[in-house]
């Protein structure tokens, strides 16, 4: 796929896809969601990629909509760039591997949209997050956030278009921690290696369990969770994983014992 504002690397089954548009903070003008549409639908057959990263970086993550260009919508003219929006964030929420969002510099508005997408989030030090859309006379989005976060909380994001900084962002349960500046890449890519030696489709099964179970009565959830659980406990690689983790444990117990 020939790429100008995104880069794309897979290392042990890990696809890192950085946002690469520094020249104006990673804004998200329609060449870039175009991108991001296509790599991450791209991403999603890939059999050699267990996990994702998403991230713009150890500086930045994005400034959000391209102002620019937005300026230049009117209200008869909007539909393809906002069509364009939703189907890029559609692409990162339903793609098939798990995406963790490494959040390196400011996420707002649009990019604050793009991490609410991902199923994990991670932060560096000098992280910011807030949807800045009332400010400019433009509705937010409110769901996932308010899944992520609960209705009331989503809502001081939303209506007060606050900035919080990384730390207030993991206090609300955003972002699920906070590493140093400069070592936000090292330590996510870190995880997300140990995340992708996991069963595939395990791992895929598992995400779209978590997205389906809210919208069902609790029996419903937990009768689906019965019959996915059931599915793989007794598997090839359900014995091997089993029969690993004893092997060490014994390894262990013989070290001690020493």
């Amino acid at each position: 796929m020939d790429l100008k504002y995104l880069l794309l690397s897979v290392e042990d089954k890990v696809a890192m896809v950085t946002i690469h548009r520094p020249d104006k903070g990673n804004a998200l003008a329609p060449e870039v969601l175009e991108e991001i549409e296509a790599l991450f639908t791209e991403i999603s057959t890939r059999q050699d990629v267990n996990v994702v990263v998403l991230t713009g970086g150890e500086k930045y993550f994005s400034a959000g909509f391209d102002l620019t260009i937005i300026r230049k919508l009117e209200k008869v003219s909007n539909e393809d760039y906002t069509a364009l929006f939703h189907r890029a964030y559609r692409a990162i929420l339903y793609c098939d591997q798990p995406v963790i969002c490494a959040v390196g510099g400011p996420a707002i508005a649009g990019g604050f949209d793009l991490t609410m997408m991902c199923d994990i989030r991670y932060a560096s030090e000098r992280a910011k997050f807030g949807q800045r859309e009332i400010a400019l006379s433009l509705t937010p989005i409110m769901d996932p956030l308010w899944r992520i976060i609960g209705l009331g909380r989503a809502k001081e994001v939303a209506l007060t278009g606050c900035i919080y900084d990384a730390y207030e962002a993991e206090k609300m349960g955003y972002v699920s921690k906070v590493f140093p500046e400069g070592k936000l890449i090292e330590s996510v890519m870190a995880i997300a290696k140990e995340m992708a030696t996991y069963d595939r489709m395990c791992l895929k099964e598992t995400k779209q369990l978590s997205n389906h179970v809210l919208g069902q009565d609790l029996d419903s959830a937990m009768r689906v969770e019965e019959w996915l659980f059931r599915t793989y406990i007794g598997s090839e690689d359900n014995h091997l994983r089993i029969d690993a983790l004893l092997e060490k444990l014994a390894a262990a117990r013989a070290k001690k014992s020493k």
